[in-house]
């Protein structure tokens, strides 16, 4: 694929990106778009090698890169990917389309303010029609307003979701587990089924759960019930308990890495010194900072969903648990999940305010006529106009 540029076609192209040829110069061009500003902190995304690394695990994807023709100098790039996942409509039967995921859309310091930007935007919608795309989106932190603004002001996306981002530090010591709560590791096809029974109507949730389920990077579906409970455990859930908690764990570390820098030698000191003393004396269980001064991975916790009596409890013990897990890990040290913003869960999950983005904002835009529903003559306006969801699935690949 290769498409001129409208404004300057003899010195940009926009193209796809191939691996034995661009992959130096992408690594190099990332590297550039992290540098970031002199004197403040800013996290750094080290990708291991594989520009491709956040779309791979999609079936359906594709990374653009927008080249100056003249310099041979990679100066912007875009990926994008396919999934098909519900609208959220309580039916009988679950509505599927086709979505495209925008992501990673970044222009080098020297090259912004030209358009580059909305033009890899137009070259990835394009290839997403191609691929039969209904819809695109793409998610934001409230305070990207340059992000925002090329978005919904250049791109016709509209605001459509907001969640937040909760972040969980992995401290030196281990949380206890809440006393009473039985914890059982479900095997992946019986985590889709109860999946399927308990976010199959949420907004977002993938028809390939299954292969979610099964991929290499997840740790494990995880699910918690009262001890009082296990004398009726049913170990093919047939019928679900009256009460529980159920998530995955996805290991983000064996794909992306972070690293904060620019931080001040007096930042730098007091989060070591909090460590020292979360390990000299973990009877404290003070709230220590990780090392986040180097690499460092996080493990993301998705399909999360809790119902009946006390289930605020059996939640809790399966962050623990999480939190648990990837302190025996030592490159993790966040827990991450991301919720809709009237999911009940949200209230019940461990985290801190000044690590938790407080609003991540989901922009959408229909690529496709989408033919309206005979049953409910619902067409794809409806849905994009209509009010959130309480649950959205948030796909950990998406991450």
């Amino acid at each position: 694929m290769s498409t001129g540029f409208a404004q300057n076609p003899e010195w940009l192209v926009v193209r796809e990106y191939e691996e034995k040829r661009d992959k130096a110069a992408v690594e190099s061009f990332e590297s550039r778009c992290d540098s970031g500003q002199a004197g403040k902190p800013s996290l750094v995304t080290n990708l291991l090698g594989d520009p491709l690394c956040r779309v791979r695990h999609f079936p359906l994807h594709v990374m653009l890169v927008a080249e100056h023709v003249e310099k041979r100098e990679i100066v912007g790039g875009i990926r994008g990917c396919i999934k098909t996942v519900t609208k959220g409509e309580h039916q009988h039967d679950r509505v599927y389309i086709k979505l495209a995921y925008v992501l990673g859309l970044r222009v080098s310091p020297p090259h912004r303010q030209l358009g580059i930007g909305t033009k890899l935007v137009q070259c990835l919608e394009e290839w997403c029609k191609k691929n039969g795309a209904d819809y695109a989106y793409m998610a934001t932190d409230s305070c990207n307003e340059p992000s925002l603004n090329l978005f919904t002001l250049k791109c016709n996306y509209i605001k459509f979701r907001s969640l937040t981002i909760l972040v969980q530090p992995v401290h030196a010591h281990n949380k206890p587990l809440i006393s009473g709560v039985v914890i059982k590791r479900l095997d992946p096809q019986l985590a889709g089924s109860i999946y399927c029974k308990t976010l199959g109507d949420s907004e977002f949730f993938p028809e390939d759960i299954d292969v979610i389920l099964h991929n290499k990077l997840n740790l494990g579906t995880f699910i918690a019930i009262p001890k009082n409970h296990l004398d009726h455990w049913d170990p093919k859930m047939t019928i679900l308990p009256p009460s529980f908690a159920i998530l995955s764990i996805w290991n983000t570390k064996e794909v992306f890495q972070f690293q904060v820098k620019g931080v001040s030698p007096l930042t730098y000191a007091e989060c070591a010194g909090s460590r020292m003393l979360d390990t000299l004396m973990p009877c404290l269980r003070l709230p220590s900072v990780p090392n986040f001064f180097k690499q460092f991975g996080v493990y993301f916790l998705f399909g999360l969903h809790m119902r009946g009596y006390g289930a605020s409890r059996l939640m809790k013990s399966l962050c623990a648990y999480a939190h648990n897990m990837a302190r025996n890990d030592v490159l993790c040290r966040a827990i991450v999940a991301e919720v809709g913003k009237g999911d009940p869960v949200k209230k019940v999950m461990p985290h801190w305010r000044k690590f938790s983005w407080a609003e991540d904002i989901w922009c959408i835009k229909e690529l496709a006529t989408v033919k309206k529903d005979i049953n409910t003559n619902h067409g794809p306006h409806d849905w994009i106009k209509s009010t959130s969801s309480p649950v959205i699935f948030v796909d950990p690949r998406d991450f």
